[in-house]
């Protein structure tokens, strides 16, 4: 098997701007996918870059092919096109996540044996009941205790993620700062805003952080630009970034779409501000547009869809 530095040498050296769109096919797209997608694709074409296009789909119990199909259609339907994906092909396929398993098992292998991460046998109930301690804040997201990390090295003797869920331990108390091309300045502490986070789910797989981060860096993306729910996100995973030895894109965080109520727009609504039910409705893509309030159709425009001007560190990771 290959190891993590042949990967990372092969590598695409991107000349100019690469960005990619990452849908998660399990539900359908909404407005607010719509609003990322588009500012995705629109800073592609301002920087004469390449733009990618990448199906999320680890998460086998959630994701369906019927929704993949769907997300393809309702991207085609917005008029975006992108020059690399599965549909179209290119040097970094596959562009599934659910076909690039291998590249995570050896992501996972390398940062096993530099002691960056380790197998974590408490319970979900033994970690909510530490996490609520009398001392926790309450506006900030439950923290993995510190007192159920394993000792030093354990895990590293095990060929295998097995059916661990396993967990990158942070450096407490560093300071994990970044410049957002749309949001601005932000700043996270370690231990303070966000504790040790799951790299491999007990389940079989990568998380969502590494598999993201690995992706990235594989297919040589030079910009990442997605919802502001993910600022949170990007602090663990310049973490990763510097674990792996690889130099982090830069970021660009879209604000919220959310409703007239000020909630935020989500699959589980079903079909309540998809893509779908607007275009099939009779809706035109051409009438999209951004006012300072959001994005906008005017078939909609009695629902009064507005953007969030500042995500919550408790939105910033959902």
């Amino acid at each position: 098997m290959v190891d993590w530095p042949a990967l990372l040498k092969a590598a695409p050296a991107r000349n100019g701007y690469c960005g990619r769109l990452a849908p998660t096919p399990s539900g359908l797209l909404h407005i607010g996918h719509a609003a990322t997608f588009l500012t995705a694709a629109g800073r592609s074409k301002e920087n004469h870059g390449t733009l990618l296009l990448r199906i999320e789909d680890i998460d086998s119990a959630r994701c369906r092919d019927e929704f993949v199909s769907a997300a393809l259609r309702d991207l085609r339907w917005l008029a975006l096109d992108w020059d690399e994906g599965p549909d179209v092909g290119g040097s970094c396929a596959p562009y599934k996540q659910s076909q690039r398993h291998n590249f995570y098992r050896v992501a996972w292998k390398w940062l096993r044996d530099h002691g960056a991460i380790y197998p974590s046998h408490a319970s979900r109930k033994e970690v909510a009941l530490a996490a609520s301690a009398p001392h926790a804040n309450p506006h900030r997201e439950p923290l993995f205790p510190a007192t159920l990390r394993p000792p030093p090295g354990t895990g590293r003797d095990l060929l295998e993620p097995g059916g661990l869920n396993w967990r990158f331990q942070i450096p407490d108390g560093e300071i994990l700062a970044f410049s957002d091309a749309i949001s601005g300045e932000h700043k996270f502490i370690a231990g303070t805003d966000f504790g040790d986070f799951l790299v491999w789910r007990k389940e079989g797989g990568p998380s969502y952080e590494l598999a993201v981060v690995v992706d990235d860096i594989l297919m040589g993306v030079t910009e990442v630009t997605r919802g502001g729910d993910l600022l949170l996100s990007t602090a663990r995973q310049l973490l990763l970034y510097k674990a792996l030895g690889a130099t982090p894109p830069s970021f660009a965080h879209a604000p919220l779409i959310c409703d007239k109520s000020g909630n935020r727009l989500a699959k589980r609504r079903g079909s309540e501000f998809t893509i779908e039910s607007l275009r099939l409705a009779g809706g035109k893509p051409e009438n999209f547009f951004h006012t300072k309030t959001g994005l906008w159709h005017p078939d909609w425009e009695q629902i009064a869809i507005f953007s969030k001007s500042s995500p919550s560190k408790n939105d910033a990771n959902s």
